[in-house]
């Protein structure tokens, strides 16, 4: 990799992670400046403006928590070990999330509603993606006869995405692991009481 690219690749990776413990509001051109020890000028030699730094950043982030669910599912050929594998990739989001700082899109979520429309898109885009990698294994299942026919997989999708995130939120609000661990118990017999076959 060119000495430029690295130099772009490290400014996005280091924002992605100020991006995601700060939020879009307490992120700084300053505080880029003293995690990647660039100055201004190399900073947007790179990016016009700190929202597209921020928007790469916040790619960079779902890229990687997207990678953490590809490989949670990686190596199971059944269905439902896949989506109970997906669905425990936040289990221990307190002391060890996929991504520092939770899950990038729950928290641009809550940061930019109504207030900034292209990370808000840049969300609603993560979250679809989300929905859809569950709705997939939903799909998978019922081709394989794991799952019940007639499963509404788009709103069962939902359903779980939902309850993960909320999850999620419970568990980073009171510091502990036990609010995503208990959601999930709920799910998995969701998932084996009206899912499973």
């Amino acid at each position: 990799m060119r000495k430029g690219a690295e130099t772009r690749e490290n400014i996005i990776r280091k924002t992605a992670e100020l991006l995601n413990v700060q939020g879009y509001h307490g992120l700084s051109i300053s505080d880029i400046m003293r995690e990647t020890g660039l100055q201004k000028g190399s900073i947007y030699n790179h990016f016009q403006n700190k929202d597209e730094v921020v928007l790469e950043a916040l790619d960079y982030a779902v890229d990687i928590v997207n990678t953490r669910f590809q490989e949670a599912i990686a190596g199971h050929t059944r269905a439902y070990d896949q989506l109970i594998a997906a669905i425990r990739v936040y289990e221990h989001v307190v002391e060890a999330p996929p991504f520092i700082g939770g899950c990038p899109v729950m928290n641009i979520a809550a940061e930019s509603d109504d207030t900034h429309e292209a990370l808000t898109e840049r969300a609603q885009k993560g979250l679809t993606a989300f929905v859809s990698f569950v709705s997939n294994i939903l799909e998978y299942g019922m081709e394989r006869g794991e799952f019940k026919p007639d499963i509404d997989k788009r709103r069962v999708a939902n359903f779980i995405v939902t309850s993960i995130e909320g999850g999620v939120m419970i568990s980073k609000l009171f510091h502990s692991n036990t609010p995503i661990q208990e959601n999930n118990k709920l799910l998995i017999d969701f998932i084996m009481q009206n899912i499973c076959k």
